[in-house]
Formats: C-alpha cells, sequence, structure tokens
C-alpha cells in the first residue's frame, strides 16, 4: 500500500520574507496613482519599511502565484488624518509664481533635508492651507497585487 505525500501548501507572504511582486493602487474614480505593472517588479523584505505598514498588513498570507484585488480606506493604509497636520503657510514662505489650486500635491523639502508632500486645502491674501496628511489617507483605494515568489 502506497502512502501519497501530503500537497505541499505555496509559500505565502509572512514578516520577514522577501517578496517579488507587482503591485497597482487605483483612486475610487479609477485613476492608477502607482503601478509597477508596466515596469520592474518591487522586491522587499516584510517588515523592512519599504511600504507603508497599512499595505503590508493587506499582503499578508497571499500564496506565491495569487493575483488580487483589494478594496481598502486609505486611513486603515496610511494611517488616520492628524488635524495637527493641517497647517497654514505664509505667502511669503512660498516662491513668489506659486498658484495654488485645491487638490493639488506640492512637495517640500523639510529644514532636516527630508521630502515630505502637502495638498493645497485652500488658500486667500492669509496664505495656503496645506494638509500635511499622507494625500492617499482620505481617500478610497482600489489595490490590486500579483505576488511573483516568496523566499
Amino acid at each position: 500500500m502506497s502512502r501519497q505525500a501530503p500537497p505541499i501548501e505555496p509559500r505565502r507572504i509572512e514578516p520577514g520574507r522577501r517578496v517579488k511582486l507587482h503591485v497597482s493602487i487605483h483612486l475610487e474614480d479609477g485613476t492608477e496613482v502607482l503601478s509597477s505593472f508596466d515596469d520592474q517588479p518591487m522586491v522587499f523584505v516584510v517588515g523592512d519599511g519599504t511600504l507603508a505598514a497599512g499595505l503590508e498588513s493587506t499582503l499578508l498570507n497571499l500564496p506565491v502565484g495569487s493575483d488580487t484585488q483589494t478594496l481598502a480606506d486609505g486611513s486603515a493604509i496610511y494611517g488616520e488624518p492628524d488635524p495637527a497636520l493641517i497647517q497654514t503657510l505664509e505667502p511669503s514662505d512660498l516662491p513668489a509664481d506659486f498658484a495654488p489650486d485645491p487638490g493639488q500635491v506640492v512637495c517640500f523639502k523639510t529644514p532636516g533635508g527630508q521630502e515630505t508632500s502637502g495638498t493645497v486645502v485652500s488658500s486667500d491674501a492669509d496664505g495656503v492651507r496645506m494638509d500635511f496628511n499622507h494625500p492617499l489617507s482620505r481617500r478610497g483605494l482600489r489595490i490590486r497585487v500579483q505576488v511573483l515568489s516568496i523566499d
């Protein structure tokens, strides 16, 4: 009587594993905000900070070979918006030719040399109200992930 070996379970995404995958993020209206599908796949170790923690959590337990889509609230992926991160910048702090448009995402350099982005909320003679929360934290998102390999 021969015994069959139990089926081998495919590798799944877990903390500490090296993962190679494609990912795309679309807004509710279909606008693509990020995609690696037409480029090189992303390669990273789960937990190394390459991806936002909320995005990483949507990947956990996906098996190699999966191609899946998920709907998510941006705050679950990029963190709850913090009202303290909405600030008014004085006109003198902005370039003279800057023409703010509500919804516009603007990149800034911090005094420490790091880049950060802010979204224009509104503007008037007193300044420009900027939201320095992640630009996608208040949006509904559709995330597609295709897992190519897991080491």
